[in-house]
């Protein structure tokens, strides 16, 4: 007997084949038929007019902690995710010397600031009751409604054997040797790989460069041989150049990890703006030279624009302009006399345009920021408004009425940049981009920067766009490109894809509707602290390993997710 049944379905299996109308039966966790189905089943449902896909595949993610209180990886599996990659940017909740009990609260300060989280969150929500990668693991296992997989981060890698000396030192060759004996460790017990950052832009809970940015190319490649020793297994690297165009250097780092240890490397993220036509070429440059050396390098970009608030209270991506961090840093008060500094702003604003700013010149047009919410009586009126109709009505530079703006809220005052790159011309460029052999969907950083962005509603966002909005590919190839896509690229075994045999991770959804809504905070983390929610729209149900856990929105209960560990859960996809 089948335990349940969908019948009359729209199913898009994943492979990029037409869609058709068929019936599937779900028995023991597994795809028991496609087609038509007519035995004995304990439950069954009609989904005429629906379309059933496999559950979609998220390839970048920081949902290390969040599972821990959050076992249904919300928003994610709202949005009909039911996998997702962990570990990423060399962030890593384990493993944890337990000689230092004080490496937890360094982790968990250091989480906080690069990665957004919730201090109190972090404090609270998890139980820290393991040392290795594998009890980390285990601490999981049975308790998610996901299936999740993650890999080992160099930081704490570094940590564990280094101590406070990796943040600064650089290891003797037993310390050296040790980290690779650990990162075999955390791959015989799962890990997917090795993690790895060395961005400009990560720093620790203290304001120093984060432990791996200190690693020199020997470090990163004697770990790479190690991943290349074991099945399944991946490397993920973010360098400076992921935010604008690679170094020389930096692509040779690269195309030497991938090739090292016969892996796959993925990178985050890609950005297409037609207003900078070399950055897509440039930064794919690295994938050719890696083919030509036997390795593989993969950037992934997102589908969509996400939006991020800013405030020039609070930490966020004002901050990593070049120059912007000190006066930002500055207590409240002395922070508001130095913005209010014509001279400051002038230095602020040219370092902001400036090339060495990257990526975050998009941040500079202060003209095209929206204002959120506002606390004081003299900014009535303006949630809502455009700086630089305000700044106009005022006769102000539109840098100056922000910084008047936000003044007045003593800082807290709620800023929406709005995206610079919406236009024709790059959505035209995504769609090409989107095609090419070493481009992938993803990068939503879902469970970071939480009060910031919501990036994991892509998936449903995306369809929605294919389906009713620009129509840049069809419905079969975009489901493709979240499902089988991503999950060949990790090695998933059975998964990725409707097919009889493979796992049961499936997600339902309503053509005419699918979308996501815009994003709202919400208090529900722990110790009632803030994160942007966002509800999908159109989704109907999802299933993972057979057993529903979310239907219209609602999240069933159920935690059938499984914690994927390499070898076991992943094949090798070998780039030799």
């Amino acid at each position: 007997m089948l335990d349940h049944v969908i019948t009359g379905a729209t199913v898009v299996d994943g492979t990029g084949a037409p869609a058709r109308t068929a019936d599937l039966g779900i028995r023991d966790g597994r795809i028991a038929a496609v087609g038509r189905v007519t035995g004995e089943s304990r439950t069954r449902e009609d989904a005429t007019g629906l379309v059933l896909a496999p559950g979609f595949v998220d390839p970048h993610t920081h949902y290390d902690a969040q599972l821990f209180w959050d076992p249904y990886a919300t928003p994610s599996l709202n949005h009909g995710v039911t996998t997702v990659a962990a570990g990423n940017c060399g962030f890593t909740l384990a493993p944890l010397n337990p000689a230092r009990p004080g490496d937890v609260d360094y982790t968990r300060r250091m989480m906080s600031k690069v990665e957004g989280m919730s201090l109190v969150a972090l404090e609270e929500g998890a139980p820290w009751n393991w040392h290795s990668f594998g009890e980390y693991l285990d601490a999981l296992e049975g308790r998610i409604a996901v299936n999740a997989g993650f890999m080992a981060g160099h930081c704490a890698l570094r940590r564990y054997v280094m101590g406070p000396d990796a943040v600064g030192g650089q290891p003797t060759p037993e310390q050296q040797g040790a980290m690779v004996r650990l990162l075999h460790e955390a791959m015989d017990a799962g890990a997917w790989g090795l993690s790895t950052t060395q961005s400009s832009t990560h720093s620790d809970g203290d304001g120093r460069p984060v432990a791996s940015r200190h690693a020199k190319p020997a470090e990163l490649l004697a770990l790479a041989a190690a991943v290349g020793e074991h099945e399944g297994t991946q490397i993920e690297a973010i360098v400076a150049g992921c935010l604008d165009q690679f170094s020389d250097a930096e692509i040779d780092l690269f195309v030497e990890l991938s090739a090292t240890a016969g892996r796959p490397l993925n990178w985050n993220v890609l950005t297409v703006d037609a207003a900078v036509p070399e950055r897509v070429p440039r930064q794919l440059l690295a994938g050719e030279r890696a083919r030509r050396a036997g390795g593989r390098v993969v950037a992934l970009t997102m589908p969509i624009l996400t939006p991020m608030n800013m405030s020039l209270g609070t930490f966020c991506a004002l901050n990593l302009i070049p120059g912007w961090g000190p006066v930002l840093g500055l207590p409240v008060p002395e922070r508001i006399a130095k913005l209010r500094d014509p001279g400051v702003r002038a230095e602020m604003l040219r370092r902001a345009e400036s090339k060495e700013a990257g990526v975050f010149r998009r941040l500079a047009n202060f003209g095209r920021y929206v204002i959120g919410d506002t606390y004081s009586p003299r900014n009535e009126g303006l949630t809502g408004r455009v700086v630089k109709d305000i700044a106009a009505e005022r006769g102000q530079d539109p840098f100056h009425c922000l910084v008047e703006i936000c003044a007045a809220d003593d800082l807290r005052t709620v800023l929406w940049p709005m995206p610079t790159d919406n236009d024709p011309a790059s959505w035209a460029l995504r769609a090409e981009t989107w095609r090419h052999e070493d481009v992938l969907l993803g990068g939503s950083d879902a469970g970071a920067h939480l009060d910031r962005m919501c990036g994991a509603p892509y998936t449903t966002r995306f369809l929605g766009d294919c389906l009713r909005g620009r129509k840049l590919t069809g419905l079969e190839q975009a489901v493709k490109m979240l499902t089988d896509d991503p999950a060949r690229l990790f090695g998933l075994r059975e998964r990725g894809r409707i097919q009889e045999g493979f796992h049961a991770d499936l997600v339902l959804f309503d053509p005419d509707r699918i979308d996501a809504a815009p994003a709202t905070l919400v208090h529900d983390l722990p110790g009632d602290s803030p994160r942007l929610d966002s509800r999908a729209l159109g989704v109907r149900a999802a299933w993972v390993n057979g057993v529903e856990v979310i239907r219209d929105d609602v999240v069933s209960g159920a935690v059938p997710g499984r914690v994927l560990r390499s070898g076991r859960d992943t094949r090798t996809v070998s780039t030799r």
